[in-house]
C-alpha cells in the first residue's frame, strides 16, 4: 500500500482511518464500521482502480516487471510515494510533517479499529517516520526491500532499489502524468461519497 498517497487523499479523519482499514478487513465488515470509515474504504478502493487502469502507471509498470513481473506494481505504488513527498506544489516540507503527524495520532485515536499486527506497524511506523521520510533515497531503499522480504516467490536480493535509481526521471514523468488525474479523481469520489448522505 502506498500509506502516503491513500493518506493524502483522505479528506477526513475517519477516511484516513478506512483507508488504512481496507487491507484488514473482509468486503462484508465494511458495513460495521462508522459511515466515515466506510468512506474511506470506498475511496481506497476507488483509488486503487483508477491507479491500475491508468496509463502511466502501466508505463511504469514496464520499469520494474521484467523483475518483478506480477510484483511490479507494489514497486511502482512506492515510487509514486516517493514523488509525491518530493512534490512542492501539492505541499511544503512543514505540511508534510504536520501530515504525517496528524495520520499517526488518527490512526492511535482509532486503535481500537484495527487488528494487533496493524498496531505493531503502526508503532514502527510512528517511531521512524514513515509518512515523512518517504522523501530519502534511503526510506524508499528501505520500502522496496520490505516489499521483497513480504513476496513469497520473490528472491530477496533482486536489485529493485537500484533500478528505481536508474530510471528516477523516467518514473518522476510518468508521476507528472498520473497525480494530478488521481487528484481529480479523489476530489470527484468525496464529492459523491457526500451528496449520497
Amino acid at each position: 500500500m502506498n500509506y502516503l498517497a491513500h493518506t493524502f487523499l483522505s479528506f477526513s479523519d475517519g477516511q484516513i482511518v478506512g483507508q488504512f482499514l481496507e487491507d484488514h478487513i473482509r468486503n462484508k465488515e465494511r458495513f460495521s464500521f462508522p459511515k466515515d470509515i466506510q468512506d474511506g474504504i470506498t475511496m481506497h478502493r476507488a483509488i486503487d482502480t483508477f491507479t491500475d487502469s491508468h496509463p502511466a502507471i502501466h508505463e511504469a509498470k514496464k520499469v520494474f516487471s521484467p523483475l518483478v513481473r506480477l510484483y511490479a506494481g507494489a514497486f511502482v505504488d512506492v515510487s509514486m510515494d516517493y514523488f509525491l513527498a518530493n512534490d512542492l506544489t501539492l505541499n511544503s516540507l512543514k505540511g508534510w510533517k504536520n501530515h504525517s503527524q496528524r495520520v499517526y495520532r488518527v490512526l492511535n485515536q482509532n486503535i481500537r479499529f484495527f487488528p494487533e499486527n496493524f498496531r505493531l506497524m503502526l508503532s514502527r511506523m510512528e517511531a521512524e517516520d514513515w509518512l515523512y521520510n518517504y522523501r530519502t533515497d534511503r526510506s524508499i531503499g528501505f520500502s522496496m526491500k520490505n516489499v521483497l522480504n513480504k513476496a513469497k516467490y520473490l528472491d530477496k536480493n533482486i536489485p529493485v532499489f537500484e533500478v528505481f535509481l536508474d530510471n528516477k526521471d523516467f518514473l518522476q514523468k510518468c508521476y507528472d502524468d498520473f497525480f494530478p488525474d488521481l487528484l481529480a479523481h479523489a476530489e470527484a469520489e468525496n464529492a459523491l461519497l457526500h451528496s449520497e448522505r
